[in-house]
């Protein structure tokens, strides 16, 4: 992965050649619609205190357990015997982003959203709290830190989550296969090139016009960005939103011109 200066400066360069994040100058209906309703939607929803609660906890717990990795591993720990909140610190997402995914989830309402990397679980709280009739299809690699994350949402009373523990590249097919279709797809998994890849196109083979992908830390590494650069080339992607951290694809055919946008968030 890249350091930490590295990564500023990425960052830097970002901030200061996106757009503006206000929607002025875009032309996609899709992406100011987006801008509009869902990126800048400052509403305080009652899930994010109670969810937050759960995360301070997590980030307290001093509780030693055995992980098994399977993707990319922990820039920060390099162990197998980790301390909960250890992980936590360096595996959460930010609140900034699980919020941004729970507010998508709540205005495009999927009914169908796969999770690849549970962690503990947070941000798959909030992708089950925007919709509460959608099913979050979550698949964790270590069936220790998936318990947690099975307690945390037994804690927050979240009932419509299936957790899938194991080996991604074993479970992820058999999970397609079950589903036919899905509607959302938020990939936080193994931080390698040719695995994201081999998601995008299992993934792909599974969706509608209408379904979004996500993809986390798409300038993690050279490898990711080499991944990002391949998903948004990639013949059955129309648009993307390139929100540095995150990356949203879309493969709606009914956009007629493939467009790519660097949105500041």
């Amino acid at each position: 992965m890249y350091s930490k200066f590295q990564l500023a400066k990425k960052y830097l360069r970002y901030y200061f050649t996106a757009s503006n994040g206000k929607g002025h100058g875009v032309h996609s209906p899709f992406v100011f619609d987006f801008i509009k309703n869902v990126l800048n939607d400052k509403k305080q929803y009652s899930s994010y205190d109670v969810i937050e609660t759960q995360r301070k906890k997590l980030l307290h717990d001093t509780t030693m357990i055995e992980v098994e990795d399977f993707g990319a591993g922990s820039s920060v720990i390099k162990t197998n015997q980790r301390v909960v909140k250890n992980i936590a610190q360096s595996s959460l997402k930010p609140k900034k982003f699980s919020q941004l995914l729970f507010r998508m989830v709540r205005y495009y309402q999927p009914q169908t959203i796969i999770e690849l990397g549970t962690s503990f679980g947070i941000t798959t709280a909030y992708l089950a709290k925007g919709n509460a009739k959608a099913t979050v299809f979550t698949c964790e690699g270590s069936k220790n830190i998936a318990a947690i994350a099975k307690q945390n949402f037994n804690n927050l009373s979240i009932k419509n989550i299936v957790v899938t523990e194991g080996d991604f590249a074993k479970t992820l097919p058999a999970l397609l296969t079950q589903l036919k279709t899905i509607d959302f797809a938020f990939i936080d998994g193994n931080h390698r090139k040719i695995p994201t890849l081999d998601y995008l196109a299992k993934l792909l083979n599974s969706s509608t016009s209408s379904t979004l992908l996500i993809f986390d830390d798409i300038h993690w590494s050279a490898e990711m960005e080499a991944a990002w650069a391949e998903i948004q080339q990639h013949p059955a992607v129309t648009l993307t939103i390139d929100l540095f951290f995150i990356g949203i694809v879309c493969i709606n055919d009914s956009f007629k011109v493939k467009q790519h946008f660097t949105i500041r968030f």
